[in-house]
């Protein structure tokens, strides 16, 4: 039973470690190698990508927990400038968009005419 209860561990460790080399390599592949290294590479951003790389680095260390709250520090830190953009697609879809751009102007969480995060 022990047997069985660690190679599920290790499996789940494999799992996610994979997850995250296809998240890196998917975003290579959507904006380009240059992109990508522009946008962990950016000052701004150099907090969040130490968070995301030591979370990954605590997976493979057997330390998921850890490791998953680290990374997913990192990630808001990253995509956070997304948010906005993303509230923005949101107001235009057609069923919920109103309630959600009502919302959005109420709290006042909208940029408008403001650049792009990447």
């Amino acid at each position: 039973m022990g047997n069985t209860r660690r190679s599920g561990r290790k499996e789940r460790l494999t799992r996610m470690a994979t997850m995250q080399i296809l998240f890196v390599v998917g975003m290579t592949l959507i904006i380009g190698p240059q992109k990508t290294l522009m946008f962990f590479a950016r000052r701004q951003k150099l907090k969040g990508t130490a968070a995301f790389v030591a979370g990954i680095l605590l997976i493979l260390l057997r330390w998921p927990l850890v490791g998953f709250c680290v990374e997913l520090y990192g990630l808001i830190v990253l995509f956070w400038d997304f948010v906005g953009t993303i509230a923005m697609f949101v107001t235009n879809v057609p069923v919920i968009g109103p309630y959600v751009a009502l919302a959005l102007d109420r709290i006042g969480a909208v940029r408008r005419n403001s650049e792009l995060p990447v």
